[in-house]
């Protein structure tokens, strides 16, 4: 099987973009990481293809998949058939925020 050409746009350290990179290395694909944090012509780049600026943005075989997560890379890449259904589990979280996007409990206490 042919392994597809996969642009990720992403970020260092954040939630979504490792659950990207983690289905990505679940399925032994090799794919560009474009930083869209560090690297503002990268970032610009995401936002002139995908027409919008939310991330992960994953680009496979010229088809964008945009302000993705993991889970939704996963779905796309067994729909089209570009992987194989496999065993193995994902090594970090698939749809998670990032941290600073984490809801903060509403119940607050005062005393």
């Amino acid at each position: 099987m042919t392994k597809p050409k996969i642009i990720a746009y992403l970020k260092p350290t954040c939630g979504w973009s490792n659950g990207v990179r983690a289905v990505l290395r679940k399925y032994d694909l090799p794919y560009e990481d474009r930083d869209i944090i560090n690297d503002p012509a990268q970032r610009q780049e995401m936002i002139e293809k995908s027409g919008q600026m939310l991330s992960p943005c994953v680009e496979i075989n010229g088809r964008m998949l945009a302000d993705v997560s993991g889970d939704e890379v996963e779905a796309y890449l067994l729909q089209q058939g570009l992987v194989e259904p496999n065993g193995r589990q994902a090594d970090a979280p698939t749809n998670a925020p990032c941290a600073h996007e984490i809801p903060v409990s509403s119940e607050i206490s005062f005393r």
